[in-house]
């Protein structure tokens, strides 16, 4: 089998191709919380704190003074972009709250599995048995 084929008959394998669905809806949805948190909840945030934008806070490393992040980074000053991190951090807990909640009900809806029943025990060495056994592999005494 050649190398084409070895990895089409890989790639239309059931698990490969919902992995990537997963991935494209997942991008998806990451793009759709990072707007969220951007265009939706940091303004208000930026606005309860006196006006600030979030997405603009900056520190430039090489001391010059700078309008906005944007005007720093064309300017080519190194800059520690500590806005465009708590915007990052906050999608991210966004996200892991969606998640934890999205398992939460998954969970809530899979039966739990069914418990093992009594494992049978030898009634001499007190060594689990199998239910057929007729002698026990363990102290080799005669079962019932």
């Amino acid at each position: 089998m050649s190398l084409a084929e070895d990895f089409k008959k890989f790639a239309m394998r059931g698990n490969v191709m919902d992995m990537a669905v997963g991935v494209i809806i997942g991008g998806a949805f990451g793009k759709i919380v990072t707007s969220v948190v951007n265009d939706i909840v940091m303004p208000p945030v930026g606005m309860l704190l006196g006006n600030v934008d979030f997405s603009n806070l900056f520190i430039s490393l090489n001391g010059k003074e700078y309008a906005t992040l944007d005007a720093a980074k064309k300017a080519g000053a190194p800059v520690l972009a500590y806005g465009s991190f708590m915007n990052t951090v906050i999608d991210f807990l966004i996200l892991a709250f969606i998640i934890f909640m999205m398992i939460r009900q998954i969970n809530k809806l899979t039966p739990a599995p069914a418990p093992k029943p009594e494992p049978r025990l030898c009634p001499y060495c007190k060594s689990e048995i199998a239910d057929d056994a007729t002698r026990c592999p363990h102290c080799t005494s005669h079962l019932e």
